[in-house]
């Protein structure tokens, strides 16, 4: 057998057998080791540049975290906010790497000495002194998990990327015939005459047989019946008491006053009279005339035959006086002179200081118990939510609320009350911590079944801090039951007349707007209806009305033509108007506020220009996304 086996080996056919599977084992063996490529690690390509996973982990991490803590750090992320949360991680870097890339390619460089200033500039790095802290520098690194080197490297990134934004901003402008046409829709001022039908003006009607009220009490029985009660056990767990454990070094004080310095060192103000000209002749000339002792009225009238236009400001800080020039010349001016006119893009202007506010630098002495108080209720906040999970844990674990331990600083509640938080007497319920987190308890209890398993649940924010965790029970539900009739008659008999008066009133006012619409005046239907007509002060669309005009008038009073008329309800009754006047706006006579406008439209189609750059930029990058890859930062293998 094996001789016959050996003579087969020396066959052709054997040889071209076992070369066809030598080939095979090149091909598909040796050449896949040759040819295998290594797994791609990055994220995701950028143009040339690699976002590798460490970079979006890390990314995703402290995104991860800032949406735990918006979640009161009691409910665990789900898959969907989890991958959510990593796609716009990874969104952001795209764009920084694109915006970076285009930096680049543009030659942009950010200067050691300009990186070094902008740290020196930044407030989160300023010591007790006001002036840059290396100590501080290095904590505020510390608390945020970054190197030196590292946030160096980022702000340098940052500073470029602002140079390439600013450069595209720069031409934004808003055109004249837009400024105009936003400035008149705002601006833009009406005046209407109206009539008043109040309710406490009408007579009261006869009141209604005996059976008409009972009827009225049967239809409308919710108004007469008592209110649902509920018993309910609660834990409470506020800041408040957490706050008075919290010790406050002066360390603490002096940091928190650097941090807040521009809050406690108040600008000088200004108030100051100015008169705007196109032309420097007239201009110089308004000047001399004040300077040799017009007053301001005579000046405003002065101006006004020049084609000036006068202009109050009322202690204005530097930043709201519209152009630079005229702010240096404002403030550099002494009170009640009248210095020589100075040009900006608006024209020349002409001041006179009337008052001046010195700026205000508060010592840390006095506002040191307002920083203490500060700076306990954010170290509390921070020990909440170690306490919140402890209390969390106790409660999934199926422990009571009346048996949860004594030092997690909880305060229990039970009681009896009603969906206003009122008692069965009358009283405000007990309830522990500030207005927000009782309102919110109170909610929650008349949302919730007898019963249900309590939960610890995050109470509504305050600004820079939490109002406190609750959890409850509802133990008992008392529905709502119809008083006897008897008991409220007195009610009753009230309640039919004020919505017999509300009836009658809304009539009158709806045969008065039908009488204006049928072609008479709205002063012969007053003189018929013996109602006054009252004209009412200027409206505009973007300020608040006198406290005169009623508000649910000003926007029907914007859609009526000249001479038509609206009838509105009011909190006091209902009230018939006619437009009677309409003030186009003037931007000739508001150069400042014009210019306001301006400025806040060239701003928007800045901020339009930015985002079409950062998205052509994007764009033009062709990012690749490796999916895999963002699925295993989100879900670890």
């Amino acid at each position: 057998m094996i001789s016959i086996f050996r003579a087969f080996l020396n066959t052709w056919a054997a040889k071209v057998f076992f070369m066809l599977l030598i080939g095979v084992f090149v091909i598909w063996g040796v050449g896949d080791v040759l040819t295998k490529r290594p797994t791609d690690t990055a994220v995701a390509t950028v143009g040339n540049r690699r976002i590798e996973m460490d970079e979006v982990a890390d990314s995703y991490r402290r995104q991860l975290s800032q949406v735990s803590r918006m979640l009161g750090g009691t409910v665990e992320p789900t898959m969907e906010m989890k991958r959510g949360v990593a796609a716009q991680a990874l969104e952001r870097l795209i764009t920084q790497v694109a915006l970076t890339g285009a930096a680049q390619d543009m030659g942009l460089v950010v200067p050691d000495e300009a990186l070094r200033q902008a740290v020196w500039d930044t407030s989160a790095f300023a010591g007790p002194d006001g002036k840059f802290s290396r100590r501080q520098f290095e904590e505020v690194l510390r608390n945020n998990g970054l190197t030196e080197q590292r946030f160096l490297s980022l702000m340098r990134i940052e500073i470029a990327q602002r140079q390439l934004i600013a450069a595209a901003r720069a031409g934004a402008s808003s055109p004249e015939t837009m400024t105009k046409l936003v400035y008149a829709f705002q601006q833009e001022k009406r005046i209407a005459e109206l009539v008043e039908l109040r309710l406490d003006a009408a007579p009261a009607p006869e009141a209604p047989p005996a059976v008409a009220l009972e009827r009225w009490y049967a239809n409308n029985i919710a108004k007469f019946s008592t209110l649902e009660f509920r018993r309910v056990k609660a834990v409470i767990l506020s800041p408040e008491r957490l706050a008075a454990d919290v010790a406050v070094t002066e360390a603490d004080v002096r940091a928190a006053y650097a941090a807040r310095a521009a809050e406690f060192n108040l600008p000088e103000k200004r108030s100051v009279q100015v008169l705007l000209s196109q032309d420097e002749a007239k201009a110089k000339a308004l000047a001399e005339k004040w300077a040799a002792g017009a007053d301001w009225a005579a000046m405003q009238e002065a101006a006004k035959a020049e084609g000036a236009a006068p202009v109050e400001l009322t202690d204005a800080v530097r930043s709201e006086i519209p152009a630079p020039e005229l702010a240096m010349a404002v403030f550099a001016a002494a009170p009640g002179a009248v210095p020589a006119p100075v040009r900006s893009a608006l024209g020349w202007h002409v001041v006179r200081v009337t008052k001046v506010t010195p700026g205000v630098v508060r010592p840390i002495e006095e506002v040191r118990a307002q920083l203490e108080a500060q700076i306990r209720n954010e170290r509390a906040a921070d020990a909440l939510y170690d306490r919140a999970n402890k209390v969390d844990d106790l409660l999934s674990g199926g422990t009571p609320l009346d048996e949860m331990p004594g030092d997690l600083a909880l305060t229990g509640v039970m009681g009896t009350l009603d969906a206003r938080g009122m008692t069965a007497e009358g009283q405000p319920a007990p309830i522990p911590g500030g207005d927000d987190l009782r309102n919110a308890l109170i909610t929650a209890a008349f949302q919730a079944q007898k019963g249900e398993t309590p939960r610890l649940i995050e109470g509504p924010r305050k600004p820079g801090i939490l109002s406190g965790f609750y959890a409850f029970v509802v133990e008992d539900i008392m529905p709502p039951a119809a008083r006897p009739y008897e008991e409220v008659a007195e009610a009753v008999l009230a309640d039919w007349t004020q919505a017999a008066i509300r009836r009658s009133q809304e009539e009158a006012a709806a045969k008065i707007l039908e009488a204006i619409k049928g072609g008479q005046s709205l002063a012969d239907v007053a003189v018929i209806a013996d109602l006054p007509v009252r004209r009412l002060p200027e409206i505009s669309r973007g300020a608040r009305p006198a406290e005169e005009v009623p508000l649910q008038l000003v926007a029907p009073l914007f859609e009526l033509k000249l001479g038509e008329a609206t009838m509105v309800e009011t909190v006091d009754g209902f009230a018939v108007a006619v437009l009677a006047e309409i003030q186009p706006a003037a931007p000739d006579a508001d150069p400042i506020g014009y210019g306001q406008v301006r400025d806040a439209l060239a701003a928007a189609i800045g901020d339009d220009v930015q985002a079409a750059l950062t998205a052509g930029l994007r764009a033009r990058a062709k990012p690749l996304i490796n999916r895999a890859m963002v699925d295993r930062i989100v879900q670890p293998e």
